[in-house]
């Protein structure tokens, strides 16, 4: 079995019992868990917020894989370590100063994550690549769970390994299933985000073990 990281995302997950859910994939075996905080405005939706992630942080022991896809996440940043994140990662795309937002978020000794949105070339990041501990590819747009896989998205995947150091986690996010799963890690990357795949799926065990 791979090393690749899996982190089940709990906007697939049914917000009335997200307790149950949580510990469903806690359960199957997953390696993280995913946590898509949207504001509606760099996203067309919104999401959750710092309270919910301080009370999943009570529930669970699995990392806190924590998606900023909001405007000014440096604001944020503070607030949503003290609620329990393990691993935050915010969007190139949604700040002014990159190097400055890597440093504040590893101040408080956590690992430091960036995204890139499908229309963003990896060339434009390779220079942060050294500073970070995440990058996260989306191979959807950002703001809804359910769409189909951007195959020219993970095309980025080699262009970011052959840059990257050996300890960097290479995330994919969006329409992530077996089939996609196995295009992404044969690119190179290391961990994977699925949502509809494993939430929808009749044995989620099942589900997280074919990602693997």
């Amino acid at each position: 079995m791979s090393n690749v990281i899996i982190s089940p995302s709990i906007l697939s997950a049914d917000f009335a019992n997200l307790q149950r859910d949580i510990e469903r994939v806690e359960h199957a075996g997953a390696d993280w868990l995913h946590i898509d905080v949207m504001d509606g405005h760099f996203v067309k939706n919104i999401t959750i917020g710092v309270p919910v992630v301080k009370a999943i942080r009570k529930i669970t022991k699995l990392p806190l894989d924590v998606h900023l896809m909001i405007e000014n996440p440096e604001n944020y940043v503070k607030a949503f370590i003290e609620a329990g994140a393990d691993i935050v990662t915010f969007h190139y795309e949604a700040v002014n100063d990159v190097n400055s937002i890597i440093e504040l978020i590893k101040s408080y000794g956590i690992k430091a994550g960036m995204s890139i949105k499908p229309r963003t070339s990896p060339e434009k990041i390779l220079d942060f690549l050294p500073k970070l501990d995440l990058i996260l590819i989306m191979t959807v747009e950002p703001g809804f769970g359910g769409q189909s896989f951007l195959y020219d998205c993970a095309e980025k995947i080699p262009v970011i390994k052959k840059y990257a150091n050996e300890n960097l986690i290479i995330q994919v996010d969006g329409g992530i299933n077996p089939q996609t799963a196995k295009i992404c890690t044969r690119y190179g990357a290391n961990s994977l985000v699925a949502g509809n795949y494993v939430y929808k799926s009749d044995n989620i065990k099942s589900a997280i073990q074919s990602l693997r």
